[in-house]
């Protein structure tokens, strides 16, 4: 049996190492360029560390590029004792608050409005119980029949070979996570979301976290390599725009991630690095 501190740490190194795959990966991809933002100098990633005055801490890795606009690519480690009236929304904090965590988290706001959006997170979460939450979904501005078709078809795959049947079982909990439900409409093309996961096989969770992760690597790269050279105009932008202010009201609404973050005490400019760099509402 595994041990939690060999848990703990597995589970920090991996999200580490995806954080480090992940930004080389998306480097290579703003080194490339695209057609109409040729002239434009090719961004790089800035890391900022914090610490939590609870404990614990993070690392915060920032691109605004030519492809990426704005990408944000953050692990964190964090533990110390919930506030009393958020305990009761935690499973296992309700007795005595204590929690440990660790994640990843990465959210894309592309130049080009082609390009979908996109977001993926994972993470181990302690406290008298344990288990991995995340996922990964994708926000088309402008029509992605193809692209949406193709991450959605590698997501299944992680899914089939993790436990069969669990695709549909996470794609309609992220439909109906990611749903603005003061606009009665969903906030993009969905994907998987799932939380509280514990099969019993801490491996098979792990595994299956870690594919997750590789997968979004991997799919979402293609997607935008197969897009950063669609030719677009000031409409298309102005309506990206418009449809970023949607992201904006989700993730101050209604995202867990954020209320996490922000309910013990983690970094302002982590939490709301999902923010995209430029919106407007009409």
């Amino acid at each position: 049996m595994i041990v939690l501190e060999e848990k703990k740490q597995r589970a920090i190194e991996w999200f580490n190492l995806l954080q480090k795959n992940i930004c080389e990966n998306f480097m290579e991809i703003e080194e490339e360029g695209a057609y109409q933002t040729s002239d434009m100098e090719a961004g790089i990633f800035i890391e900022k560390k914090w610490t939590r005055e609870g404990g614990g801490g993070g690392k915060m890795r920032l691109m605004n590029g030519r492809i990426f606009e704005k990408v944000g690519v953050n692990t964190s480690v964090v533990h110390g004792e919930l506030s009393r009236e958020f305990r009761s929304s935690i499973p296992g904090a309700k007795k005595d608050g204590k929690f440990w965590a660790a994640g990843i988290s990465v959210v894309v706001h592309p130049q080009n409005p082609f390009i979908p959006a996109a977001h993926m997170n994972t993470r181990f979460i302690i406290t008298s119980k344990s288990w991995f939450g995340g996922g990964g979904d994708l926000t088309p501005i402008r029509p992605a029949g193809k692209q949406v078709r193709k991450f959605h078809s590698d997501l299944q795959k992680v899914c089939d070979n993790y436990q069969k049947g669990s695709y549909p079982k996470f794609k309609k909990w992220c439909d109906d996570y990611f749903f603005l439900k003061h606009r009665n409409e969903p906030r993009g093309a969905g994907g998987i979301f799932f939380d509280n996961l514990d099969s019993g096989e801490w491996n098979a969770d792990f595994e299956f976290i870690r594919n997750v992760g590789d997968t979004f690597k991997n799919s979402y790269s293609q997607i935008v390599r197969a897009t950063k050279d669609n030719i677009w105009n000031e409409a298309d932008r102005e309506y990206q725009e418009v449809r970023r202010g949607r992201y904006v009201e989700f993730n101050l609404l209604y995202d867990r991630g954020t209320l996490f973050g922000l309910k013990t005490g983690g970094n302002i400019d982590a939490i709301l690095m999902s923010l995209p760099p430029r919106v407007r509402w009409p």
